[in-house]
């Protein structure tokens, strides 16, 4: 019994990292998280030894109750104050959480299933199987419907059959194979204009250089034409309520915040999108930047002032608390 209850706690680290997959946010994922655990607990002994998988039926379970959470999560969201964004977590947060496998709970080895959902090379492989996600993903992710987003995360990120997928979430096999179909559509069109790292860093280290320097020329030459900028504040701390588009605005923007905050230094960060940035003030974080390059310029940049999602960020070095 001890050897079980080991085992399911072994997974929490991996149901993390799925919870945060679903939601974008650490607290959300450990809402997720913890009521996935209390549904085990809910079972008496001869529906836990019934279980052949404990780590599959975990996923499966963390599913379902990611799916409802989604519903009542956009609910919120319609409610937020300004943009909302989803939580930039420091590198690493989750790393070794997924592996190169996962569970499935028909297996009755306890062996691990493979995702096949890409074929070799495909580079939606990495964005699939990389244990730490980029805020590029999050958004593409946060854009499709709860459905979708289970079916997706579920199959192509933790190898969960979909008929075990359409019994989770109360579906056919078949509508949950047209969701991650969907779903996997919308991610190779994110993924169709990426860049490679080396490029992006590039791009975003002249866009640091120009933002250092206070030359708005430079800064707009970074940038693409139809650069959109998304703040969240979380209606706690001052940040855009709207969208901010187009050079000009953007970098206007940007230089505005500097002058009226000039206390607050910027230093670079490693994210799962390549070179972004942590603001501080006075020692402490006080916003996340990450960026999309397409094209040689900067095409969306996203900052996270709420201070509800830079928890993780509150220590000297930057890294997530144990």
């Amino acid at each position: 019994m001890d050897d079980d209850l080991d085992d399911v706690f072994r997974e929490r680290r991996r149901l993390l990292a799925l919870g945060y997959r679903m939601t974008g946010t650490l607290a959300d994922a450990e809402d997720v998280v913890q009521e996935t655990y209390l549904r085990w607990y809910r079972l008496d002994d001869a529906e836990r030894a019934a279980i052949v998988n404990p780590a599959g039926w975990l996923t499966t379970v963390a599913g379902r109750v990611a799916l409802d959470l989604l519903g009542s999560a956009r609910r919120r969201r319609e409610q937020y104050v300004g943009q909302w964004l989803p939580e930039p977590v420091p590198d690493g947060t989750f790393a070794g959480a997924l592996g190169s496998a996962v569970p499935s709970a028909s297996s009755t080895s306890g062996a691990f299933a493979v995702s096949s959902a890409s074929g070799p090379g495909d580079p939606l492989d990495r964005v699939t199987l990389d244990d730490d996600v980029s805020t590029a993903l999050l958004v593409v992710l946060e854009a499709m419907t709860p459905a979708e987003r289970v079916a997706f995360v579920l199959h192509d990120v933790f190898a969960v059959p979909f008929d075990e997928i359409a019994e989770a979430v109360g579906r056919s096999s078949a509508a949950v194979r047209q969701l991650a179909a969907s779903a996997r559509r919308h991610v190779r069109e994110n993924r169709a204009t990426a860049v490679p790292r080396a490029e992006h860093d590039r791009v975003v280290r002249a866009f640091q250089d120009a933002a250092r320097t206070g030359d708005i020329a430079a800064l707009m030459r970074s940038l693409a034409p139809d650069v959109q900028l998304r703040s969240d504040g979380g209606g706690v701390v001052r940040a855009a309520l709207n969208v901010v588009s187009g050079q000009d605005n953007v970098a206007r923007f940007l230089f505005g915040i500097a002058a009226k905050r000039p206390e607050m230094t910027m230093h670079e960060q490693r994210f799962a999108d390549g070179l972004g940035f942590v603001f501080r003030e006075h020692g402490a974080v006080v916003s996340v930047m990450n960026l999309r390059v397409e094209a040689g310029v900067v095409s969306r940049v996203w900052i996270v002032l709420n201070p509800a999602k830079l928890t993780q960020w509150q220590t000297t070095e930057g890294q997530p608390h144990s």
